[in-house]
C-alpha cells in the first residue's frame, strides 16, 4: 500500500503487490518520485492512479486551482451568460420599455442558449459567422426563415456585448469587423386620394374617424393607438405627438425628433371633434367601448385587412397611411422641410429617399395646399358608412 499525502488529503493506495522487500523498494522509489513532483509542482494524481479512490475529488480541485491561476493572471474572463446580464442590468435603464423586452428575448431565445457557458474571450470570430449562418436557415414564427433585419436585430445585441466586454477586459473582440447583413429597402406603396375615398366610404363608422387622422397626419400606428385628448389642441388645429402606446405599454415616442407638433387639415379637425363626441369622457381618443387604447394587431386582423378585401384593393400593412399622407403632401407642392416635420423626421433625407418620386417643385410651406387637395377629393368620402360592433 502507498500511503501519502497531496493537496492537504491523506491517500491510501492498494498496489496489489505482494509484501516482500524488492516490492517495498520499488514502492519507496515511487513515493520518492510523487514527493519530488509535488515540489515541483506537476503531481498528476489520475495518471498514477488512473483507478484510485480520489480521483473525482482531486480533479475538481485540479480544475479549481486551474481557474485561481488563471483569475490571477487576468485570463479568467466571466461566461457570456453572466456578462449579458450585467450589460442588460447596466443598459435597461436608458431604453424604452418595448426594446427592452425585445433585447431580453434575443438575450433568452439566441444568445444564451449558443453563448452562455462560453468566457468572452474564448468566443471567436468563426462562432459568431456561423451563428448568424444559423439564423439564415431558423425558422420564424410565421414558418418562413428570418429575415436580414430580424438577424441584424440579434446579432447587434451580441456584438454590443462582446465589444464592451473587450473594451473592460482588453481583449480583441470577435464581432467588431462584422457588418450588418443589407436589408432590402422598405417600399412606399401610399393610396391614391380615390383609394381613399373608397376606404373612408366603406369602413365601419366606428373606425371612420380613425383612418381619417390616419390618412390626413400621417402618425405611426403606436402614436395614434397612445394619443389622448389633452394632447389635441383644436384651437390652434394641432396634434401634440407626446408618447406611444406599445404592446399596451404607453412611454415615450420612438425618437426626440419624433416629439412634434403635427397640423390638420381641416378634414383632420371634422374627424376628432366627431370623435369626441362619442369617445370625449375617455383618456385616449381612439378606444374601445370601455375606454382602452385599441389594440393594434386586433385592428389590422379584424378591420383593416378586410376592409381593403372589401373595396377590391391590394394588402398593404396600415404603416402605408403614413407614407400615404407623406407622398399626398410632396404632391400637393408642400414645402419638403414642413413635410419632414410633420413627420418627425429631423432632415429631409429620408424624405427623398423614400418619396423623391413624389416630390415636385416646391411651392408652398403652411398645409394649406394638401388642406385644398383633400377637400376637394374626399368630399365624396362623407356618406354614410356601414355600422359594426367595437372588435374589442
Amino acid at each position: 500500500m502507498l500511503d501519502f499525502r497531496h493537496a492537504g488529503v491523506r491517500c491510501r493506495e492498494h498496489t496489489g503487490l505482494p509484501d516482500t522487500p524488492g516490492n517495498r523498494r520499488r514502492l519507496e522509489r515511487v513515493l520518492q518520485r510523487i514527493d519530488a513532483e509535488q515540489l515541483l509542482g506537476n503531481f498528476d494524481y489520475a495518471q498514477h492512479f488512473p483507478n484510485g479512490s480520489q480521483i473525482e475529488r482531486f480533479r475538481d480541485h485540479a480544475r479549481r486551482r486551474e481557474e485561481a491561476e488563471a483569475a490571477l493572471s487576468g485570463e479568467a474572463l466571466p461566461r457570456f451568460s453572466e456578462f449579458a446580464e450585467q450589460w442588460y442590468r447596466e443598459n435597461q435603464v436608458r431604453w424604452r420599455a418595448s426594446h427592452a423586452r425585445t433585447v431580453r428575448a434575443v438575450l433568452d431565445l439566441h444568445l444564451v442558449p449558443t453563448f452562455g457557458q462560453s468566457r468572452l474571450n474564448e468566443i471567436t470570430r468563426a462562432a459568431v459567422l456561423g451563428f448568424r449562418s444559423e439564423l439564415a436557415v431558423r425558422k420564424g414564427r410565421r414558418g418562413g426563415t428570418l429575415s436580414p433585419g430580424w438577424i441584424n436585430h440579434i446579432i447587434t445585441p451580441l456584438r454590443m456585448i462582446l465589444e464592451e466586454g473587450a473594451d473592460r477586459y482588453e481583449f480583441t473582440s470577435p464581432a467588431s469587423r462584422i457588418t450588418a447583413l443589407p436589408v432590402p429597402r422598405t417600399m412606399a406603396e401610399p393610396f391614391t386620394l380615390t383609394e381613399i375615398a373608397q376606404i373612408l366610404a366603406a369602413v365601419r363608422l366606428d373606425f371612420k374617424n380613425y383612418y381619417t387622422v390616419r390618412f390626413l397626419t400621417g402618425l405611426r400606428s403606436c402614436e395614434i393607438d397612445g394619443l389622448q385628448w389633452r394632447h389635441v389642441d383644436f384651437e390652434r388645429r394641432q396634434l401634440l405627438v407626446r408618447q406611444s402606446l406599445v404592446r399596451g405599454v404607453l412611454g415615450p415616442v420612438k425618437t426626440d425628433g419624433s416629439y412634434r407638433e403635427v397640423d390638420l387639415a381641416g378634414a383632420a379637425i371634422e374627424a376628432l371633434r366627431a370623435q369626441y363626441e362619442v369617445a370625449g369622457h375617455h383618456e385616449f381618443v381612439f378606444c374601445n367601448s370601455v375606454g382602452q387604447p385599441l389594440d393594434q394587431m386586433n385592428v389590422t386582423k379584424r378591420v383593416w385587412y378586410p376592409l381593403l378585401r372589401l373595396v377590391g384593393l391590394r394588402k398593404r400593412n396600415p404603416y402605408q397611411t403614413r407614407h400615404t399622407a407623406a407622398s399626398i403632401w410632396l404632391a400637393a407642392g408642400e414645402n419638403p422641410e414642413w413635410v419632414a416635420r410633420q413627420l418627425g423626421h429631423t432632415s429631409t433625407e429620408m424624405l427623398f429617399r423614400v418619396y423623391s418620386r413624389f416630390v415636385p417643385n416646391v411651392t408652398r410651406r403652411d398645409g394649406s395646399a394638401f388642406e385644398a387637395l383633400v377637400d376637394k377629393h374626399l368630399n365624396v368620402a362623407k356618406g354614410d358608412a356601414h355600422e359594426d360592433t367595437d372588435p374589442d
